[in-house]
């Protein structure tokens, strides 16, 4: 009965798989798949959106188009994906590839093009379905680490019409795994302050073991009333090592279903729904995801499936229960998690600290904070719950409380700042205070007259900063006077300590050129091929302005056969 219990539950999960056509899209790369990123992934405020395919370390692979089709989009950008381009199927579906090193010949030729009629690098392209036609095995890029990758690999996404992205192994790419998902944690959670585990009313860790056949064993709990349960956990693939996601995730009590997590499918717009999806406060002050097997007010995932009382369990007084949590990765290997419960009121519920946070947010309801030259604007819902909060400025320093309470819509800070020096006033940004030490990191800021506004996605502090020093220029590969015939790129290092690296521009003889930036090297890059310098003697300039305006000029002469 056990393993057709098993069967069932399988059966009901691949379900919804059989609509994805397995023969239509071939591997973009040419080696075997390993990855670094698996789909839906936990990762900082969102689901990874595709899988991360290593590059055995290397850039320059290459990148087939899955399926025949039409180039739709191609952006540029220094973060995010950096050089990303959008295939589009006759199916329908839209495939991206991510963090790519340049792309095949007449992309790159359309992209140049598109790039010098506009004077700049970060670019976004939407080419008609006849300007860049693609056949099936045509190679249309080459791998790379563009953008806000961490090491050379290939971001691989497959999309529908809908714009929602989808785990591109219900297509039928194969991955090799044959290891089941590994437990770390267990928390049991009081759902208010009539429900009770262990005699405590909050948040518990519970111990486990691990045992024979991918089942673990959870201590015997006490509770009463509604409780839920978090896990830690990953999967890890055949060869690699990293820590990767699961699929999909269902419990069960006393035999009946409560949860189920399917993570196959998600839209962008949602995906910052993670932070209600995990214990946010958790992950702020420990680094680690606790994956909620409950769904709280105003989480809206499309993954969770089948719930019932949002996947809290009901402890009555004396009776015995099981809880039972089943963990899966794509292959289908699984792990169990068994959680014996007795139910049983503790003689009298412990009470909580009393709050003395100093002010109190209502969800629904627009919120506004002042205080000496700060203003905090929370639109409604931006909180997922009525909550406290502090709110305290000091010497133009925002405490907006700490960042362990998840918001669902930005926040906007605004400083007046008619106390300062008209000489300083378009030289002051509005700095969020990040890590142990605290460090400035610039927030997109805006002026009009004396006011500066700013939007977070986080509660913290913040601070204004004034920022006056110039960025720094520097030649990485030629001197002034330089012959450069011999030459196919010109290097130069641009760095900026405060607001960072806003713009920059450079011309030879006049002439608008296109320099790369990467911003994880902190280098220009120019490319002697895009044949634009014609002339022996050649006056380089380059001018690079950071976030609040400071600029700074370099100049050299370079001859060139």
């Amino acid at each position: 009965m056990k393993y057709l219990f098993i069967a069932l539950i399988f059966s009901q999960i691949t379900f919804s798989q059989v609509e994805y056509p397995k023969d239509y899209f071939r591997s973009p790369l040419d080696v075997t798949l390993i990855l670094s990123g698996s789909f839906a992934e936990l990762r900082t405020n969102h689901f990874h959106s595709g899988l991360d395919i290593k590059t055995q370390q290397r850039t320059g692979l290459n990148v087939y188009a899955a399926a025949e089709g039409y180039v739709s989009r191609i952006k540029i950008q220094h973060y995010g994906y950096g050089k990303a381009l959008y295939v589009t199927h006759p199916n329908g579906y839209t495939t991206v590839y991510g963090h790519l090193q340049a792309f095949a010949p007449k992309i790159e030729a359309y992209l140049k093009a598109k790039q010098y009629e506009k004077e700049s690098y970060e670019i976004e392209l939407f080419p008609t379905a006849e300007e860049l036609q693609i056949m099936t095995d045509e190679v249309i890029a080459y791998s790379g680490n563009t953008g806000g990758s961490g090491g050379p690999h290939l971001h691989f996404e497959i999309r529908d019409q809908q714009e929602r992205t989808i785990n591109p192994l219900l297509f039928g790419l194969d991955v090799k795994d044959s290891k089941p998902p590994t437990l770390t944690s267990v928390f049991a959670y009081p759902k208010d302050d009539k429900s009770t585990i262990n005699n405590s009313n909050s948040r518990l860790e519970l111990r486990f073991m691990p045992g024979k056949n991918n089942e673990y064993k959870v201590e015997s709990i006490q509770a009463s009333g509604e409780i839920g349960f978090s896990i830690g956990s990953h999967d890890q693939l055949d060869l690699a090592v990293n820590k990767n996601g699961l699929s999909n995730i269902q419990t069960f009590f006393n035999g009946n279903k409560k949860f189920e997590m399917d993570f196959f499918r998600f839209s962008f717009d949602e995906s910052r729904h993670i932070n209600r999806f995990i214990d946010y406060e958790y992950y702020k002050t420990k680094r680690t995801h606790l994956q909620k097997l409950f769904v709280e007010k105003g989480n809206v995932l499309s993954m969770f499936k089948d719930l019932d009382d949002d996947g809290y369990i009901t402890v009555e007084e004396g009776t015995s229960s099981v809880y039972k949590v089943r963990l899966q990765d794509f292959a289908g290997n699984e792990s169990w998690i068994t959680i014996p419960i007795t139910g049983k009121k503790p003689d009298s519920i412990p009470s909580k600290p009393e709050n003395k946070k100093n002010y109190y947010v209502f969800s629904d309801q627009a919120t506004t904070l002042n205080d000496k030259n700060v203003t905090v604007s929370f639109p409604a819902n931006s909180f997922y719950e009525d909550t406290f909060i502090d709110f305290k400025v000091n010497n133009d320093t925002l405490y907006l409380d700490k960042d362990v309470i998840p918001l669902q819509k930005n926040v906007t800070i605004q400083y007046d700042i008619s106390h300062f020096k008209d000489s300083e006033k378009d030289r002051l940004y509005i700095a969020e205070l990040l890590g142990y030490k605290k460090y400035p990191s610039y927030l997109n800021t805006r002026r009009k007259e004396n006011f500066l506004t700013a939007s977070s996605n986080a509660l913290g502090s913040y601070v204004l900063v004034l920022d006056t020093t110039k960025p720094t220029i520097a030649p990485v590969n030629f001197q002034d006077g330089k012959w450069l015939s011999k030459y196919r790129y010109l290097t130069l290092k641009i760095t900026d300590d405060l607001s960072g690296i806003g713009n920059y521009r450079a011309t030879i003889n006049g002439k608008w050129i296109l320099m790369e930036y990467e911003y994880k090297d902190n280098t220009l890059t120019f490319d002697f091929n895009d044949n634009i310098v014609t002339d022996t003697k050649n006056e380089l300039k380059v001018i690079v302005t950071d976030n609040v305006g400071n600029s700074a000029t370099f100049e050299a002469t370079f001859f060139r056969k």
